[in-house]
């Protein structure tokens, strides 16, 4: 692929990670709106192992004084931005839309890590995050490496 700001791209390009992100969207909203509202709707079971309120609630669940949710919908937020199908198009965007798959993924790996060494619970929504981080993950590399191999071939 040359430098250029643009490559070409088929409609379809990046449908699946817009609906991966929004479906990230989807939950962080929920978990956002549960931390503000203390939690005391969640459609979670409470047992020993799988307990939302436990790990939403918990030391390991702000970043200083931002909410983790918080941060899961400023993420999700702006990856649902970035994999819009039409901004696919966009060249210098492809690494950029990498690199915050890339630290979704990580922060997802550090969360699970808290939830099971420190927290000894697990968040079914939480949980649902860490996938969707992952599957977003990977929808963005098969796209990007498709569009690259696109731009190789032209």
């Amino acid at each position: 692929m040359t430098d250029g700001a643009t490559v070409a791209t088929r409609h379809w390009d990046g449908f699946a990670s817009f609906v991966i992100a929004l479906l990230g969207l989807g939950v962080s909203i929920y978990l956002t709106v549960e931390h503000f509202t203390a939690g005391t709707t969640f459609a979670c079971p409470e047992s020993s192992t799988i307990n939302c309120q436990k790990v939403t609630t918990s030391a390991w669940s702000h970043v200083g004084p931002v909410p983790v949710a918080v941060l899961g919908l400023v993420f999700f937020t702006g990856m649902s931005v970035l994999c819009l199908p039409v901004l696919w198009r966009v060249g210098w965007l492809l690494w950029l839309r990498v690199l915050g798959a890339l630290v979704g993924v990580a922060v997802a790996l550090y969360l699970v890590w808290a939830e099971l060494f420190r927290v000894h619970a697990i968040c079914l929504y939480c949980t649902a995050v860490h996938v969707l981080s992952l599957l977003l993950l990977g929808t963005v590399l098969w796209t990007t490496s498709e569009l690259r191999a696109q731009g190789a071939t032209r």
